[in-house]
């Protein structure tokens, strides 16, 4: 069974930082993409950054502006989102979610077909 499972986040200040996990069992990493969505309060899902697994390489969306680091430790089976300067536009749940490495489409929800349960960052000011 695959299984990804998310902690790291919960109540936290306004220009502070904060590192997500996401630990992943069952799946075999070679030529997977692992990546972070996040579901702000009345929003669409928004998937903000990637890694490809293999080589540590990362994606980013262009609107996140050098706050957003996302990588992987090929020997925790584990992957990192690491945000700072947090904001209240921040505040979502962050899911992270694993694909099969096509070479593109990084950014597109759909194409994951693995997901974790989700946790929550209310960032205060």
């Amino acid at each position: 069974q695959v299984q990804l499972v998310e902690s790291g986040g919960g109540l936290v200040q306004a220009g502070t930082s904060l590192r997500l996990s996401c630990a992943a069992s069952g799946l075999s990493f070679y030529n997977y993409v692992m990546g972070w969505s996040r579901l702000p309060p009345w929003k669409q899902r928004d998937f903000v950054a990637a890694v490809r697994w293999n080589s540590g390489s990362p994606f980013y969306k262009d609107s996140i502006k050098g706050r957003f680091t996302v990588s992987r430790d090929q020997g925790k089976n584990t992957v990192y989102l690491q945000v700072n300067s947090l904001k209240a536009e921040d505040t979502a749940v962050y899911y992270c979610a694993a694909k099969a490495d096509n070479g593109r489409n990084y950014y597109l929800d759909y194409e994951y077909n693995y997901w974790g349960q989700g946790t929550q960052v209310t960032v205060s000011s």
